[in-house]
């Protein structure tokens, strides 16, 4: 097997301590975490090993030739750059990172028959990312694409190294009382907003981490006030942009099934705390539910959940495309459709030329008014439909 691992061994030291030996085969580098106990597993301790960078990208050999013979000169290994899929002229994608909570040794929340949180919501991200990629300018990314664990922090690092412009969190609720129902939009709060600026300030690693999310301003050149005044102010600007995008969210959501919360409600959850990336997190029901995890468990209701939460981030980018970004061209340009909204007719005007004026066809516009024919009168309320984004 592809594997470092040589060996595993244990003995129990004490009544209380476990001792586990890993022998390998050559250097990784560990990272370890602790997991709290569910359903299915108790206390739990998670030990990933990485291969070095060198492994994974040796060096390759160069002859020891005449042309060779300049002194050798320490490399520092550059940090993976971020590339953004251009889409045609140079504008491009609006990216969404979509996060399947829980996953792989870590089920999430589990239903009376069964369900389990880390598939439902795996179902459920995948179908966003389908409807999401349907429309020219946006992207849509997933944080796992099958059933295994990623730790919180690697989230969002996943996110920020895909460029994204929003950060989705997809979770499945559960209470101790069955009776609980309803979906969340949640989005950082100001306690969790003020202790993560401090860490990344305190974190030497990160000092040198870009924030304004395709990577705008590098903070390894900048000293230690300049690094804490745009932490923050990045900050603000992202935690104003959840609360907005959330809201959309919300109300949209509110469409195809109960709310727990009529507002968006903020906490700090580890996923969303990107300093640099609006971020938000969904809870799309309880699971604990029965009636909601039967539902949660249905590939229609799937289907509009998704539909719902992709509405709303539409219609949040729609009013705040990123600089650069298709979407924003289309609005710089007026070819971004507009909300449903009235006419009121004037002299010399047809329902031909409103047709055009408004980009839709006579039928359409006829149709929306209950029109018998095609005369106006002076003064005639019209109602003019939502279109969808033009199509270039």
């Amino acid at each position: 097997a592809n594997t470092p691992i040589s060996s595993m061994r244990s003995a129990q030291r004490t009544p209380t301590d476990l001792r586990v030996v890993i022998d390998l085969k050559k250097a990784v580098t560990p990272k370890s975490f602790t997991l709290a106990p569910n359903q299915q597993y108790g206390n739990r301790l998670v030990v990933d090993l990485f291969d070095n960078a060198a492994d994974a990208n040796p060096t390759p050999v160069i002859p020891d030739t005449a042309a060779n013979t300049a002194p050798a000169v320490p490399v520092s290994p550059a940090k993976p750059e971020i590339k953004l899929t251009p889409v045609p002229n140079g504008k491009r994608d609006i990216v969404i990172v979509i996060d399947a909570g829980h996953g792989g040794e870590d089920p999430g929340a589990s239903g009376g028959a069964g369900q389990k949180e880390k598939n439902v919501v795996l179902s459920i991200a995948k179908e966003l990312q389908r409807q999401v990629n349907a429309e020219k300018g946006y992207r849509a990314e997933l944080t796992r694409t099958g059933d295994y664990f990623i730790p919180l922090r690697k989230r969002t690092e996943i996110a920020r190294s895909k460029g994204a412009d929003l950060f989705v969190s997809i979770h499945a609720d559960a209470a101790p009382s069955t009776a609980a129902f309803g979906a969340s939009v949640f989005a950082l709060s100001d306690r969790g907003a003020t202790s993560e600026t401090a860490r990344w300030l305190a974190d030497s690693e990160n000092r040198s981490d870009l924030i304004g999310g395709a990577g705008a301003v590098s903070l390894d050149d900048k000293d230690r006030m300049l690094a804490g005044v745009l932490l923050d102010l990045s900050m603000t600007a992202s935690l104003s942009s959840s609360l907005n995008v959330g809201q959309k969210v919300l109300s949209n959501i509110g469409r195809v099934t109960s709310l727990h919360k009529s507002r968006v409600e903020q906490a700090g959850f580890m996923v969303l705390k990107s300093p640099d990336i609006p971020s938000i997190l969904v809870e799309t029901g309880f699971i604990s539910n029965a009636n909601e995890a039967n539902k949660l468990s249905s590939a229609s209701h799937q289907q509009a959940l998704a539909r719902s939460i992709n509405s709303g981030v539409k219609q949040f980018f729609q009013q705040n495309p990123p600089q650069g970004t298709y979407i924003a061209w289309l609005r710089d340009t007026g070819k971004l459709a507009q909300g449903a909204r009235n006419h009121v007719v004037r002299s010399g005007e047809t329902l031909a030329m409103l047709a055009a004026r408004y980009d839709m066809n006579i039928a359409t516009l006829r149709s929306a008014n209950n029109l018998k024919t095609d005369e106006l009168k002076i003064g005639q309320d019209l109602r003019i439909p939502s279109a969808e984004v033009a199509t270039q």
